[in-house]
């Protein structure tokens, strides 16, 4: 019988060579020692006795056995030969006791090679065995810039805080979010103080095995045994689904990276809860996500609003909305309206839709949902006991809650207020407000007088360094001897926020960019561009966003049935509405204390930035430390802009460290942070 069984691993192995040949492969296991360059390792790290995934041994770790097996490690010698007489036996051994006998291997990137064992692990390859003992011995390469280097060395740090080795990512930072949602995780999850389990630290000529190392490596553990195997449980479950529906065949997702997204959409604790069909269905859903995350796409910015289709087949289909069936949509804020400028600039673009279309659209307001579960608890009762059709949610930690939600209601259409997510299932938008700030950094640097501008920023997200660093640049074209300081309100509890204005004054700054808008509930004229004098902030001008222009632009493709097609190449794409001044989507209110020559300038260079003839991040722009950030003669890409992590030459301040935040700012800021 055991005959019979080498001779259909030899045929495996026979069509893996042939397949091979044809495509101009090698066709014989990889071998490590022509694999490494010369010099391109900096140690080897012992990391003893434990299971290892079978799928992740690939090769062998010299040229002394490898044409015995196909690529797939599947035997080529012939039947009879004493090596299929030892494969058999290996084979009867299995079936019979199971083969306990530890392999030797090499570890190089997260891949493992045979250096004694190669029969053992064709064996069990042969019968879809899924781990395999082994005295492992990492081979670490030199750090440098190649982004597979980079991931291999966040694996090892992963590693070396869970004894994790069966999960493999293809991108950077996944090792970092996979820990964050385990931790987050209430039930299932936790974390626990780190603590040295193993230190052992071995001489260069010493060996284990008969292996050379110079080094053993140090394990931590950060998660309870309980945990352990709760997450492994759930992988195997979900690699079984992923597998059935064919994700081995996108090619830049390993099973990892799409875990991790199940992961980011469902939880930890559900998914871990969740049967092998429950979690089958739940990829089924989040399909079109993960070929978003195949195809590699890059979020598709809109940077002005699609053109409105007006033929014939649109007017057949499109829904006819009506008083008697009007287009049903809802805001959900995190706050009352009236104590942000934020919220309430949002809450003013809801009411100018209500008007613009009057009966024909019903326009819900939620007030309060913050947190994850009442986000989607408002969603669900919007959705299943009102009927909304499409919902904005006007904050970027909601995204989380509206990517759940919109994979629950694919016939929901669902947009976060925020900038670059990458998902299918929503949208996001922002309005482009640095156009604004470097018109309004213009009047500052025009009418300073001690040439030192303060400016107060919240958080550092995506698009807010943009409208630091266009103001600053506003205020330079004017007046090149200007300096803007910049503080962070994010950086001090509300209650400290009066060292911010004691600071201002003490530095000798008598003009300060502040908050967009006013607040209803707070009188104050601390807000938009305004002049210290002795009576009080003396309001210059105010950049301001006319979110109601955005919303009738999108809803607009709504009506026309036109929302799934109008903006993106492929519908595949993430699309990010980023509308700016030619869209109407902000603008800027001068105030006629600004001289009149003055508000002239400002008013050529705002018509030149609508007819896209003048870019505020055009020609030669220096970072603080003086490097080179756009070239003369060259418009900085719209992806760059976004995700400045960089002040400008002439800003006195920098961007925060995560540890240097408020407690209530480090969630925004991890999920929608840029920091330096």
């Amino acid at each position: 019988m055991s005959y019979e069984l080498y001779e259909k691993a030899r045929k495996l192995g026979a069509k893996a060579y042939k397949k091979a040949v044809s495509a101009g492969q090698y066709p014989y296991l990889p071998v490590l020692d022509d694999i490494i360059e010369k010099d391109s390792i900096v140690n080897e790290m012992n990391l003893g006795l434990m299971d290892i995934p079978l799928s992740r041994i690939v090769g062998t770790s010299n040229a002394g056995r490898t044409q015995a097996f196909a690529s797939n490690f599947m035997p080529l010698m012939r039947n009879g030969s004493e090596f299929s007489s030892k494969w058999s036996m290996l084979s009867d051994a299995h079936v019979s006791e199971g083969i306990r006998d530890a392999i030797k291997v090499y570890e190089y990137l997260n891949y493992y090679y045979v250096v004694e064992g190669n029969k053992r692990v064709s064996v069990l390859k042969f019968f879809g065995a899924d781990s395999i003992p082994a005295f492992v011995t990492r081979k670490v390469p030199k750090l440098t810039d190649d982004e597979l280097i980079k991931v291999y060395y966040e694996y090892m740090d992963f590693y070396k805080k869970t004894g994790v080795n069966y999960i493999r990512f293809k991108h950077e930072g996944e090792y970092k979010r996979l820990m964050e949602q385990v931790k987050i995780a209430p039930k299932h999850g936790g974390q626990y103080e780190e603590h040295e389990t193993m230190s052992e630290m071995i001489n260069a000529n010493d060996t284990v095995d008969g292996v050379s190392s110079a080094v053993r490596t140090d394990l931590t553990k950060i998660w309870s045994d309980d945990t352990l195997l709760e997450l492994k449980a759930a992988y195997k479950r979900f690699e079984k689904a992923y597998r059935a529906k064919g994700g081995v065949n996108l090619e830049d997702v390993s099973t990892g990276d799409a875990f991790l997204a199940f992961i980011e959409v469902k939880g930890f604790d559900e998914v871990c809860d969740m049967s092998l069909d429950e979690i089958q269905a739940g990829i089924a859903a989040m399909w079109e996500e993960f070929l978003v995350i195949n195809e590699k796409y890059e979020v598709e910015v809109s940077l002005t609003p699609p053109e409105e289709k007006k033929n014939v087949l649109t007017s057949i289909l499109a829904p006819n909305y009506s008083a008697a069936k009007p287009l049903k949509i809802a805001f959900i804020y995190d706050g009352d309206p009236s104590e942000s400028d934020w919220r309430y600039s949002h809450e003013l673009g809801r009411n100018y839709i209500k008007e613009v279309y009057g009966e024909k659209l019903v326009a819900l307001k939620i007030t309060g949902a913050s947190t994850e579960e009442e986000i989607i608890k408002a969603i669900d009762d919007l959705v299943e006991n009102h009927g909304v059709e499409m919902i904005f949610t006007l904050n970027a930690q909601a995204v989380n809650a509206s990517l759940k939600c919109a994979i629950k209601y694919p016939d929901v259409k669902i947009l976060n207020c925020s900038l670059n997510t990458s998902h299918r299932y929503i949208r996001t938008f922002d309005a482009r407000l640095y156009e604004a700030k470097f018109l309004s950094g213009m009047i500052a640097g025009s009418l300073t007088k001690t040439d030192k501008i303060g400016y107060i920023a919240d958080y550092p997200i995506y698009g807010v360094i943009a409208n630091i660093n266009a103001f600053a640049l506003g205020a330079r074209i004017v007046n090149p001897n200007v300096k803007v300081y910049l503080d962070w309100t994010s950086l001090r509890k509300p209650g400290e926020i009066s060292d911010i204005y004691e600071s201002i004054r003490e530095k000798g700054i008598d003009i300060v960019s502040d908050q967009d808008m006013i607040t209803p509930s707070r009188a104050s004229r601390k807000f938009g561009l305004y002049r210290l004098t002795s009576n009080g902030p003396e309001n210059l001008t105010m950049s301001v966003y006319n979110w109601g222009k955005l919303y009738e632009r999108i809803i607009n493709l709504v009506m026309q049935g036109a929302y799934s097609s109008a903006d993106a190449d492929s519908e595949s794409k993430p699309i990010n509405y980023w509308w700016g001044l030619s869209a109407g989507v902000v603008d800027i209110i001068v105030s006629e204390k600004v001289p009149v020559d003055t508000r002239r300038l400002v008013n050529l260079i705002k018509t030149l930035i609508m007819e896209e003839r003048f870019s505020p991040f055009w020609g030669e722009i220096r970072a603080q430390d003086g490097s080179l950030k756009s070239e003369e003669g060259v418009e900085m890409d719209v992806d760059d802009i976004i995700k400045m992590d960089w002040l400008v030459e002439n800003v006195i301040g920098d961007i925060p460290s995560i540890d240097e935040l408020d407690e209530s700012a480090r969630e925004l800021v991890e999920m929608k942070g840029v920091l330096s």
